[in-house]
């Protein structure tokens, strides 16, 4: 289901709490954090192991698996650096979490942080990631709730957070692969870089 926003909501009291402030920054520069996380296990010297790049590729495919699928049911349109949301998407992975590319995210770094071997980082990065993501979702959130009122908070109440969980309706709607594979093209690449990184790394230290 999809629901029109008001051009311009005015901020919901959710939207104006402190956690929502510093959320709002860290919003705007989220793409560093996942640099700041992935630069320990690459300069941190680690165990690396054929099961280590197994279990590690195996989550990183798990991940941009669902992340890309909520980014084809989300489209463009939704995915800004500004509070301008235009739909309200509730079906895919959306009926199940609240926030489909942040799971993804989280098993794709923690698919790096396993194939370093740095087996000591692991608990320091799913930290950091709650950490972040948690302000950035409590920003997200009362932006939301601005622009679409008692229909957000109706899929708020009945669709987690963070853990997934099978919704109790089917809800159907559009997904749009081609701009959702258009748009991971440089997501794709990052993980290139980084797969090659840590393959030099696995050379160097065998």
């Amino acid at each position: 289901m999809a629901t029109l926003s008001h051009s311009h909501p005015s901020p919901s009291p959710s939207e104006q709490t402190r956690a929502a402030r510093v959320g709002a920054f860290l919003f705007r520069h989220r793409g560093i954090l996942p640099l700041i996380v992935l630069a320990v296990p690459l300069i941190v010297p680690g165990t690396i192991t054929a099961r280590n790049w197994g279990i590690g590729v195996l989550m990183i495919l798990i991940g941009e698996t669902w992340r890309i699928t909520g980014v084809a049911a989300a489209g463009s349109t939704t995915r800004r650096r500004t509070r301008n949301v235009q739909r309200l998407i509730t079906y895919g992975p959306y009926a199940w979490s609240r926030n489909p590319l942040y799971n993804g995210n989280f098993l794709v770094w923690m698919g790096f942080a396993v194939i370093s071997g740095v087996v000591w980082f692991l608990p320091a990065a799913a930290v950091l990631f709650i950490i972040g993501y948690s302000l950035i979702v409590r920003y997200e959130e009362g932006v939301l709730e601005s622009s679409f009122g008692r229909d957000y908070l109706a899929y708020k109440s009945r669709t987690p957070r963070w853990i997934p969980r099978a919704p109790t309706a089917s809800v159907v709607g559009d997904y749009e692969w081609a701009d959702a594979w258009k748009s991971e093209i440089s997501t794709f690449l990052q993980y290139a870089v980084l797969l090659i990184s840590f393959s030099i790394k696995t050379i160097l230290q065998t």
